[in-house]
């Protein structure tokens, strides 16, 4: 492992740990999933999980060291309200070897019947077994505080493991401030769900200030990496150059 100095590199290191290395690009192949899977064990140890499309579990879960998780989507991206084809992804995920689910909501359906999307939380929890869930709501499409907050209490409501902001797939991802609100819900109900933001999350900056955030409404012991992950794709060089303290591609983010 590399040689590690400094606290911005040591706390690279610990984000690193907490990055769900991301592949959910329409034309990804095996070939870049072997990629991904080489990519999860660093020069400084390794990611947390990687989260992939459902067609590849059972291969990645090869390829894998067995202390990397692999996650997968279901419901992915639109966050339909077919119950019963979320849980034959769900059950076809688990038997590939899937170790975290992360589920789009229907989250279209939280205005008018928050209780239809309980209850789906609720259902596809039921089914998973040891696995995790991970519930997106897809934040950017909730448009204002009070749905965003509708939505978060709702997931954790039906017994949610973790809320997610975003899928990636629309403009607006993961922002501070649908991460604070889901935070501060996450922190109403004792702190013991996880939470992850996900989409748009490109440099060190970007990565630290998410997890200065759960430190500060959460508590310093919060973030774990069994309670806090960053999804993302890109950040992982960012994070090691850093870790490493190589000159840096970009620059600095806007967080």
């Amino acid at each position: 492992m590399a040689d590690v100095h400094g606290p911005q590199a040591m706390r690279a290191v610990e984000l690193i740990k907490r990055l769900d290395l991301t592949n959910l690009n329409e034309d990804c192949g095996e070939a870049d999933i072997a990629t991904l899977c080489q990519r999860a064990e660093t020069p400084v140890g390794q990611v947390a999980a990687i989260c992939i499309w459902p067609r590849f579990v059972a291969f990645a879960r090869r390829e894998l060291s067995p202390h990397v998780k692999v996650a997968t989507v279901v419901n992915f991206p639109h966050g339909g309200d077919d119950i019963d084809a979320t849980l034959g992804e769900v059950h076809d995920a688990l038997a590939a070897g899937a170790d975290e689910i992360d589920m789009v909501i229907a989250y279209e359906r939280l205005a008018g019947d928050p209780g239809f999307v309980e209850a789906q939380v609720r259902t596809v929890k039921a089914s998973c077994g040891m696995a995790r869930l991970k519930t997106i709501l897809e934040t950017g499409r909730l448009y204002d505080e009070a749905a965003t907050r509708i939505a978060a209490r709702t997931a954790l409501a039906g017994g949610a493991d973790f809320l997610k902001t975003s899928t990636g797939k629309v403009e607006v991802n993961a922002t501070p401030a649908s991460a604070r609100m889901l935070l501060e819900e996450i922190a109403k109900e004792g702190a013991t769900v996880g939470f992850k933001p996900a989409g748009g999350i490109k440099t060190f900056e970007d990565a630290d200030g998410y997890m200065q955030l759960a430190e500060t409404i959460c508590g310093k012991d919060y973030p774990t990496p069994e309670r806090f992950r960053l999804g993302a794709s890109g950040v992982l060089d960012d994070l090691l150059a850093v870790a490493k303290g190589r000159d840096r591609a970009g620059g600095k983010s806007g967080y």
